[in-house]
């Protein structure tokens, strides 16, 4: 058996990425995608797709992404091995020039699944061979039109905030005892400070209007939270929900979750995604209240 050959693909070479038997049961697959370059009308650059090639056949294949006007990849979210080129699927991970987020999608329940839970293992196990950790494993939503919209309980005022200073000082003080595993890897390696900072970056990359960010206060005026609906490049969404320490315990995070899906579906909306982390249980449970079912699941590695 020849070594494979590990390489980027040419602009021209989408079929031979595509070219790798799948049975598609995770991965962005399963959400209606398909592995499409930028001049195919899709959203995956040549430059950030890689094949390892084995006599010319191709045995493992990865794809990064990232929004239209990024420089570098964002994310790898797309990931495929052929059967016992597990080593091969590892090497590519590692000689790929990008240190990112693997993002793995996959139908809610898959563990209960033999074969869904093969197709996960064999991906993260590369990923854990190629030097990556497990973070974290989040529920995915998607509350659709057909759906009830959740009517706003009206305990709070909504206003919007014009001054990204204030919004930065918001999001500071609701790091204070997240459960959120990505905003706690951002305070351990870099402060809270830069946590915040993260979270203000990605609400100014989505294209979407900047005074739909909205702080809540109670009846006396008091800060209760922010919540900030967004479109993303894949389409609206939940882009945040927090509520600063002292005023957790009275549910709020339901009242700011209502408020971003009714922004969102007032303004044509007809779907909106939504994530939390598996274990923050008040959150999770607080979109399972407000009608959002479970769309998928993800397990994120670093």
């Amino acid at each position: 058996m020849t070594d494979p050959v590990f390489r980027q693909i040419a602009d021209s070479e989408a079929p031979l990425f595509r070219s790798l038997p799948d049975a598609g049961l995770v991965g962005r697959a399963i959400t209606g995608v398909e592995y499409r370059t930028v001049a195919e009308g899709g959203d995956y650059r040549p430059e950030w797709s890689w094949v390892a090639l084995r006599d010319g056949v191709v045995v493992a294949r990865a794809a990064w992404w990232g929004g239209p006007e990024d420089r570098e990849p964002l994310v790898l979210n797309w990931l495929d091995i052929a059967e016992g080129e597990d080593e091969a699927g590892a090497e590519l991970l590692r000689r790929a020039p990008w240190n990112v987020e693997y993002e793995l999608i996959a139908p809610a329940g898959w563990r209960e699944d033999a074969k869904l839970r093969a197709a996960v293992e064999s991906r993260t196990d590369a990923a854990r061979a190629a030097g990556m950790k497990p973070l974290v494993e989040r529920f995915t939503y998607r509350w659709t039109s057909d759906l009830a919209l959740p009517a706003r309980p009206g305990r709070l005022e909504f206003r919007p905030e014009p001054d990204d200073d204030v919004i930065f000082d918001v999001l500071r003080r609701v790091q204070a005892g997240t459960l959120d595993a990505h905003a706690l890897r951002a305070i351990e390696k870099s402060g809270a400070d830069s946590a915040a900072q993260e979270e203000l970056d990605f609400f100014r990359w989505c294209p979407s209007p900047r005074e739909w960010w909205q702080l809540a206060y109670d009846p006396a005026g008091e800060l209760v939270g922010i919540h900030v609906p967004a479109h993303n490049p894949s389409g609206p969404c939940v882009a945040f929900i927090g509520v600063v320490p002292e005023q957790r315990g009275h549910g709020y995070a339901y009242d700011l979750l209502v408020e971003c899906t009714n922004v969102l579906a007032e303004n044509g909306a007809t779907f909106i995604a939504g994530a939390t982390d598996r274990g923050n249980f008040p959150m999770a449970a607080q979109f399972a209240r407000a009608g959002y079912p479970v769309a998928t699941e993800r397990i994120n590695l670093v």
